[in-house]
């Protein structure tokens, strides 16, 4: 019954601003445009790390490479292409939220999304942000958010892009991106192909058995534009992959994993006067399958359906002061060898305003409510505002709550789920400074994050693991980010970027430190271009971490230093081809971030990238 009215709330907001466009005078549509508004729109008070397209194809072709040569994000991964799961300024896994296009995708059984499973080439744009986002996308955005785009470009264009790699372990890495549009219309199509065979040697000898994986991704933006003052967009992926999941030991038994994904959007502009008003209605299928002998064709199962009607109105008050409202629905019907068949739904309201003050000074503050009938929800909020005092320096301050909201494994898990659990809570604030001169830019971040209710499985008397509210976690650190740039004589470009991370994430009552949250993490990238010649040095340097709780420094994985090389020269007459080829850990370190799970040595790739 809530969901109905709910729905019906929705639809008539929905049909009212409708009403109002056909009255009021309107402003011509964006002719580039980002689904994602609020990104750019509602994060005064933090950085935004943008990695382009170009950064994109520097790196391994699925996500957790791509960030942790690029990000202040700590990620711990089974073995190349395995499992990997993020801790973003010292939380856990569940608590940094992914979203597609403005949609949060976070997986409704395990809170999480695991990065080896995102594969880059079917995005425009990837992004970055730093600390609470609760208001804006929702549970598990705590410790940041990562934020999956497709643009579409309203302007007369027809571009194509093919990018092939291949290297060592029989790597197979494809990626081909269209473009074309015209002022009314505009299509973005990426479609990515990566495989590898992933047997490669272990520093004691062994080889990494069974480790073999294959993933295909389709991802479609279409919009087209009705009159100046209404446009429809619609946006489509579609994730296949299957991975071997590699042995510690031959004999152990041999698994695999089979995941089907995907999502779709549907959105309605309508500009009337100073309305904006958006309708978003999405559709998300998550489906998985578990194999735990691959000498047999049963598995276990999972799988989630969610419904999501979306409701977004901005009113320009005044030329410095804008009002958003956001209504959000959403509705989980899910189902697994072990959950049974649950239903969920969500209604949430949400109130944004940002002010401009002057040229130097601006300000927004957000509220967040939600209500559903399977956990008692947090008031949420969020306040930022940003100070220029020269041209050079800035100081830039945040402050909210957040939450994350148990999982499906958490509540119906079969007889150890607890229906009674309370979201984790979030109390975070940042303050921040911004250095800017001549072509440099330096970023400067401090930060404190009280988490409540953390949720953690704990045996009960009878032996058996159930989920309970029983943490608490203080975090605390330092964030900081570098980029240059310059051009000598016109002919040499060099630019850097850089990133380090100070972060001390502990159990309050214990004062230990979380398992694998390293107290450092840097990352470097120098580039340098001469005529048709490009060279791409990498670093990364993550700093020791704890496996056990009781932070016993035998079991502690050493501190790691890996270097990536790419070398490239452009041919053809306007260079639209460029051949290249890359040295991966090119010290050949030894290195594992998650204990007993051991990444490949020394190993190449030589790649193609064709631009028409």
């Amino acid at each position: 019954m809530n969901f109905r009215i709910n729905c019906i709330f929705v639809g008539i907001l929905f049909c009212t601003g409708f009403l109002f466009s056909q009255e009021r005078t309107v402003t011509p549509l964006d002719s580039v445009y980002l689904t994602d508004s609020k990104l750019k729109e509602y994060s005064t008070g933090r950085d935004v790390l943008t990695l382009s397209d170009s950064i994109l194809r520097q790196n391994r072709a699925l996500l957790t490479n791509t960030l942790n040569f690029n990000t202040p994000i700590y990620f711990k991964e089974n073995g190349l292409g395995m499992v990997s799961s993020p801790s973003f300024r010292g939380t856990t896994a569940s608590q940094t939220a992914v979203l597609w296009n403005g949609i949060n995708i976070n997986s409704q059984f395990n809170g999480q999304l695991d990065f080896n499973t995102i594969n880059t080439g079917a995005y425009s744009e990837i992004s970055v942000r730093g600390g609470g986002g609760s208001v804006v996308y929702g549970t598990g955005a705590i410790g940041g958010s990562v934020h999956l785009n497709t643009t579409l470009s309203f302007e007369k264009l027809q571009e194509h892009n093919l990018f092939l790699q291949y290297g060592s372990y029989n790597t197979r890495d494809a990626r081909y991106h269209f473009k074309l549009g015209t002022d009314q219309w505009s299509l973005n199509l990426a479609l990515s192909r990566n495989s590898s065979n992933n047997d490669y040697e272990y520093p004691n000898g062994g080889e990494n058995l069974n480790g073999q994986f294959e993933n295909t991704a389709l991802n479609v933006g279409l919009g087209f534009k009705i009159n100046n003052k209404n446009s429809i967009r619609i946006f489509s992926e579609i994730f296949d992959g299957e991975r071997h999941f590699s042995l510690i030991r031959a004999s152990e038994t041999a698994t695999k994993y089979q995941d089907l994904n995907s999502k779709n959007l549907l959105e309605w502009e309508s500009r009337f006067g100073d309305f904006t008003s958006i309708t978003r209605v999405a559709y998300l299928d998550e489906y998985y399958k578990y194999f735990g002998n691959l000498n047999y064709d049963s598995f276990t199962f999972g799988r989630a359906k969610t419904f999501i009607a979306k409701y977004d109105l901005s009113y320009s008050v005044a030329d410095n002061v804008t009002l958003n409202t956001v209504l959000t629905n959403t509705n989980t019907t899910g189902e697994g060898s072990s959950l049974g068949e649950n239903d969920r739904n969500i209604f949430a309201a949400a109130l944004l305003m940002k002010h401009q003050l002057g040229s130097d000074f601006k300000y927004e503050l957000g509220f967040r409510k939600e209500a559903t009938a399977n956990y008692e929800s947090p008031f949420l909020f969020s306040v930022g505002a940003t100070k220029d005092f020269s041209e050079f320096f800035s100081l830039n301050v945040n402050a909210s709550r957040n939450f994350r909201i148990p999982t499906y494994n958490d509540l119906y898990w079969s007889s150890a789920g607890n229906p009674d659990l309370l979201p984790e809570k979030s109390l975070q604030g940042q303050l921040g400074a911004v250095f800017n001169y001549n072509s440099l830019r330096l970023t400067i971040t401090g930060y404190y994050n009280s988490v409540t209710d953390m949720i953690r499985w704990l045996p009960g008397s009878d032996g058996v693991w159930r989920p309970v509210n029983e943490d608490e976690v203080q975090i605390y650190g330092l964030e900081s980010g570098l980029n240059w740039s310059k051009t000598f004589k016109n002919k040499h470009r060099f630019s850097l970027n850089a990133t380090y991370a100070y972060t001390i994430s502990e159990n309050k009552e214990t004062g230990y430190q979380l398992i694998y949250v390293p107290f450092h993490k840097a990352t470097a990238g120098l580039n340098y271009n001469y005529k048709r010649l490009h060279t791409n040095l990498q670093f990364l340097y993550v700093g020791a971490v704890f496996t056990r709780s009781d932070n016993n420094s035998r079991y502690n994985l050493d501190a790691y230093t890996v270097g990536n090389f790419s070398l490239g020269y452009r041919l053809g007459k306007s260079e639209q081809f460029e051949l290249g080829g890359r040295i991966n850990n090119f010290l050949d370190a030894e290195y594992q971030s998650v204990e007993n799970r051991w990444m490949p040595g020394r190993n190449y790739t030589m790649y193609l990238n064709f631009k028409l």
